[in-house]
């Protein structure tokens, strides 16, 4: 295993660590089920001047084969970049709507994202985000929508449950 990494250079001091990302979203539309849909991965854990990065490449199992997510942290805001097959930039910031595109190899179009709740409980050990979002396509609301993400340092004697499901995923519905 890699050592973490702390350094400053320039006067833009950073920390790397490879991690396990933990993610658990849903989906309620009205009128329908319930959609889970839970990830396990590892990735990277990085920190550039004030703003925290996660980053993991994303697999057949999301629907989103050859996409890197990375999410960025800062100031209590989230934005969430990805670049691949689904190119999109989602901005969470509690109780504004932000304007977005989703990209993918059926079509471009425009998303409204209206952020709930944004809890951040980050540190450079890793933590924990928590969002809970509506989305707008065309003006017509999609639902709720909410997900968590822990980010544990990988390797930790303590990651039992994280070793046991690494690189799972599950769906319910």
């Amino acid at each position: 295993m890699q050592p973490s990494l702390t350094d400053c250079r320039k006067g833009a001091c950073f920390m790397d660590k490879n991690v396990i990302i933990s993610v658990k979203g849903t989906q309620a539309v009205e009128d329908q089920d319930v959609n889970i849909m839970e990830l396990v991965t590892e990735g990277k854990y990085y920190k550039l001047d004030d703003a925290y990065y996660v980053t993991y490449d994303e697999s057949e199992v999301t629907g989103m084969n050859g996409t890197t997510t990375t999410l960025k942290v800062v100031d209590g805001v989230v934005t969430l970049i990805r670049v691949g097959s689904v190119n999109s930039h989602f901005v969470f910031q509690q109780g504004q709507k932000h304007v977005s595109y989703y990209d993918t190899e059926h079509g471009a179009f425009t998303i409204s994202v209206l952020a709930n709740e944004v809890n951040v409980k980050i540190d450079d050990n890793g933590g924990e985000i928590s969002v809970g979002y509506q989305l707008e396509i065309d003006n017509n609301n999609t639902g709720e929508n909410d997900f968590f993400m822990s980010i544990r340092e990988a390797g930790q004697t303590d990651d039992k449950h994280y070793r046991k499901h690494k690189g799972t995923r599950q769906e319910f519905s």
